[in-house]
């Protein structure tokens, strides 16, 4: 069985949303996790069932519990927050599948750079009032300029996880 999505104006409930990532780095032996605390976005579920919208990132917002880390992932060496201050994951289409289970499509933007991205998506809560929804999908950081890798210790995938809860506009 498939929870129906009321068709509608979302909008991201920063209070009961979450975006984490984790990285593996120091040559494997150590893996680096850091929330942002700046998250906002929108959405809208048309009735032909196509859905659109949003979520940003405040890319200075990374909060890894550790100052002087999160101040070297906030210089030009990673996001370069000065020039790029924002994360942005643009929904371009989604497909609602059986269990609760959605594929969205669409365009994430990292440092200027976007790509293609397609997540699966679990709703886990759904209401004519709120919506839940959960994932966990990865990022290959090379592919949006953040290729600073002192000595090999950073390699590999990003691992993004996110909770957005968001409510009727």
């Amino acid at each position: 069985m498939t929870t129906a999505v009321e068709t509608g104006l979302w909008q991201l409930d920063a209070t009961r949303s979450t975006v984490a990532i984790s990285h593996v780095t120091m040559w494997g032996m150590v893996t680096v996790k850091g929330t942002f605390t700046g998250v906002s976005g929108d959405g809208e579920v048309r009735p032909d069932g196509t859905v659109r919208g949003a979520v940003t990132l405040d890319a200075a917002s990374l909060d890894t519990k550790h100052t002087k880390r999160d101040e070297h992932l906030r210089s030009a060496d990673f996001f370069d927050v000065e020039h790029h201050p924002t994360l942005v994951f643009a929904v371009r289409d989604a497909v609602f599948r059986q269990n609760d289970v959605v594929e969205v499509k669409g365009q994430l933007t990292v440092r200027g750079v976007s790509r293609p991205q397609t997540v699966t998506v679990k709703v886990t809560e759904s209401s004519p009032d709120a919506i839940t929804l959960t994932t966990e999908f990865t990022v290959d950081r090379d592919q949006f300029g953040l290729d600073w890798n002192r000595l090999g210790m950073m390699r590999g995938l990003t691992t993004v996880t996110s909770t957005l809860g968001f409510t009727r506009k």
